[in-house]
């Protein structure tokens, strides 16, 4: 731990020794808060920064998150040259941005400065345009010039998602150059993987691995050790597909390529990392109908407003399933026990679509699920609905029977069980395909789709076969 330079220690050094930030299960204690918002409160900057100078980026973040709106603003100030604004990256978007807009543009600019390319670029896209031109105006022309060409990247694009850091060497160097030329220079990448080989106007010649390098005698030229069929991507190509071909290849760098084939830019394995959260978390969000800019810091309107259009769609959705009732009036009022037991095949079929529909949106979105394969997917589906549907029709029809002492019920209840569960496990997976098939998010509008279908089918099959069954007019 750090200490003053007479040899006391400081507060901060008390508190990360005598109060642990996270308990056993990983949370932030309530009582490492307590004692850097007592801080922020006294002002006293020396405990502060030696505090987050002790604190791993990914660690600030929760720190900052926890503390009051009020507080996390006086951490930056009160710290200075010591906050790493990169902790700023691990908040959600709406508490950056609060943050970003109550600090002086010099301090942003500043720490901007200390940033990675990529991390920079991910700060400052949250933010407005106006926003974005003052804190870039604060920056060395060299470093401003990189910055916006990134931000000019289609967003979700794979330059947005560089980094401009990167090591490129000419094609007619020689083992021994390309180590002397990086020892030599002192901006290299905080990490780095690999070395890329150009010509004379940059365009990618190949790449060669450390291992590869280290491993060589001096005067091998690099031209014997580049791969020139190392996997590239070029910057206008979506985040999304630059993760997949990461997971297919194993890869933990790749370098990108702008529209002449000239490198410009570096991905590394860390970035994929947060691009396959994001679009887990996005796909996840979507399936619940919520949007993927929702944050838990988001206040109650702002949520609630999100949220209504779909929930509208869904009321609407819901009057249509009701309707199927309205035609089966008179048989419901005739047999009270139809009523009751209508929901149960509606529900389970739901369920059911909403597993398959789970698994079929995941495999879509990771091209796992595509025409050579989906007819055999389909029949594979409509058979599990048809297995869970005899089991369920066997369970329900037995519960029904025993319920309502009524032995045709259990028959009509396990038929409709049967026609909801394959008519739940064809929609689960048809529905996503077909929206795919028209440019449709499926993860945004299955969930409704299906529903629906199952209700549909649900309460029409139940009490169609009930009024046949019982002659019920």
């Amino acid at each position: 731990m750090d200490e003053h330079m007479d040899g006391a220690p400081t507060a901060a050094d008390s508190v990360l020794d005598h109060v642990p930030m996270r308990n056993e299960d990983g949370d932030i204690r309530h009582e490492f808060v307590e004692e850097i918002a007592h801080a922020i409160e006294a002002g006293d900057s020396a405990s502060l920064r030696a505090c987050v100078a002790e604190l791993h980026e990914a660690d600030l973040g929760d720190l900052i998150g926890a503390l009051e709106p009020d507080d996390r603003v006086r951490l930056v100030e009160l710290t200075g040259r010591d906050f790493d604004f990169s902790a700023l990256n691990e908040l959600d978007e709406g508490v950056r941005e609060d943050i970003l807009e109550e600090l002086p543009p010099e301090t942003v600019a500043e720490g901007v400065r200390e940033l990675e390319s990529d991390d920079a670029v991910e700060l400052l896209e949250t933010l407005d345009q106006a926003d974005q031109e003052e804190i870039l105006e604060k920056l060395p022309l060299k470093e401003r010039v990189a910055l916006e060409r990134s931000l000019l990247y289609p967003e979700n694009s794979a330059g947005r998602r560089m980094q401009n850091e990167f090591i490129a060497v000419p094609q007619d160097f020689t083992v021994g150059q390309a180590i002397d030329y990086m020892r030599e220079t002192p901006d290299l990448p905080d990490r780095f993987y690999e070395i890329y080989v150009v010509d004379k106007d940059q365009h990618w010649q190949g790449a060669v691995s450390l291992d590869v390098l280290l491993r060589a005698r001096r005067p091998v030229p690099l031209t014997e050790l580049t791969d020139e069929d190392r996997r590239r991507v070029s910057v206008l190509e979506d985040q999304e597909e630059v993760a997949r071909m990461f997971g297919k290849y194993n890869l933990v760098a790749a370098p990108v390529l702008d529209t002449q084939d000239r490198l410009v830019g570096v991905i590394t394995v860390d970035d994929v990392v947060d691009v396959i959260e994001e679009e887990a978390e996005e796909d996840l969000k979507a399936l619940g109908g919520v949007t993927s800019d929702e944050e838990l810091s988001d206040t109650v309107f702002t949520i609630a407003r999100a949220r209504f259009n779909w929930l509208l769609v869904n009321l609407a959705t819901a009057f249509l399933a009701s309707s199927v009732l309205g035609l089966f009036e008179g048989q419901l009022e005739k047999m009270v026990a139809l009523a009751v037991l209508a929901p149960i095949v509606a529900s389970q079929g739901g369920n059911a679509a909403t597993q398959t529909m789970t698994v079929a949106v995941r495999a879509l979105a990771t091209r796992e699920l595509g025409a050579s394969n989906a007819w055999r997917v389909v029949m594979r589906e409509g058979m599990v609905g048809l297995v869970n549907g005899l089991a369920f029709a066997v369970i329900t029809g037995i519960a029904a029977v025993a319920w309502f002492r009524i032995p045709g019920l259990g028959i009509v209840i396990g038929l409709a069980m049967v026609c909801n569960l394959i008519a739940g496990a064809l929609g689960g997976i048809l529905i996503p395909m077909a929206l795919e098939r028209v440019r449709a998010d499926p993860a945004v509008a299955s969930g409704t789709f299906v529903t629906t279908v199952t209700d549909v089918v649900g309460f029409f099959s139940f009490l169609g076969i009930a009024t046949l069954w019982f002659g019920l007019r």
